[in-house]
């Protein structure tokens, strides 16, 4: 497994510094997944921000997000303010996040990566990470589809005018890089779901930005207390065996897929056209 010149993170200049975007699930996902990736760019002087699905912009997560976004130079929390799948009482009156019609989630997107017009953009993996919590494999669905919508004029006008990313990467797991991890979750009972290595092209050492990412995942101050979520069994490792965790980060590349060398040779499409159309 490699890291790629096209990573999602950042160089010296504004040319080698691509501007960032995190799309994800829940306060703590940008920090658990990307952090390392979200302190380099800003480090290396690009824009950089994270949206949020869940959870409401009074709550305290809210206010843990926004130190963890100070701590990576990632900008104000975009919070996106529905509910967590398993977690109603984290937006009061408002629906589960999975529960919003697709269209409508997808606009929200929009509308934030028009604003901010990101070089790169990072998500879930469709797997939903390690644990498939139902609110990361939304946000997935949901990010895949806003990418591609935010070129096009014709969707969602009123998000602003269009505006196309030039990347999107899903931050994973794949099998040989969960290590310690793997055992420390099974022990509380967390699903494990990993991708194959050929599927997690991407690794990138985020070892000098490990104290940033560190400093923004205990900002989660709610999530370090329970023992049985990632940043609770995190806390409670000594320091070594967590930079052995945190140090690397790894994706796939979503958008734009390869090019294959011969157009003529593309797959054949799953739903052929009917006799009639």
């Amino acid at each position: 497994m490699t890291s790629r010149v096209d990573a999602p993170s950042g160089g010296g200049t504004d040319r080698l510094a691509p501007s960032l975007m995190g799309v994800f699930a829940h306060p703590d996902d940008e920090s658990l997944l990307a952090g390392g990736v979200l302190a380099r760019s800003s480090a290396a002087g690009a824009r950089t921000a994270v949206v949020t699905a869940t959870w409401a912009p009074d709550s305290p997560r809210a206010a843990e997000l926004t130190d963890a976004l100070r701590a990576l130079g990632a900008g104000r929390p975009r919070m996106l303010g529905h509910a967590d799948a398993r977690n109603p009482s984290s937006a009061p009156g408002r629906a589960r996040f999975v529960d919003v019609p697709l269209d409508e989630a997808v606009g929200q997107v929009v509308h934030h990566l028009r604003e901010f017009r990101p070089d790169v953009v990072v998500t879930h993996d469709a797997l939903g990470q390690l644990t498939g919590h139902p609110d990361h494999r939304r946000t997935h669905q949901v990010a895949l589809l806003a990418v591609e919508a935010s070129g096009l004029g014709s969707l969602h006008p009123e998000a602003g005018p269009p505006w196309q990313p030039r990347a999107l990467y899903a931050a994973t797991h794949p099998d040989s890089g969960v290590g310690e991890l793997g055992p420390l979750l099974t022990r509380v009972g967390k699903t494990l779901l990993t991708v194959p290595d050929a599927y997690a092209a991407t690794a990138v050492d985020v070892t000098p930005w490990t104290a940033a990412k560190w400093r923004a995942i205990l900002a989660h101050q709610s999530e370090a207390a329970r023992e049985r979520s990632l940043p609770g069994i995190l806390a409670r490792l000594p320091a070594e065996s967590r930079l052995k965790i945190i140090r690397t980060e790894y994706f796939t590349r979503l958008m734009p897929g390869p090019v294959p060398a011969d157009p003529r040779r593309l797959p054949a499409t799953d739903c052929p056209p009917s006799a009639d159309a």
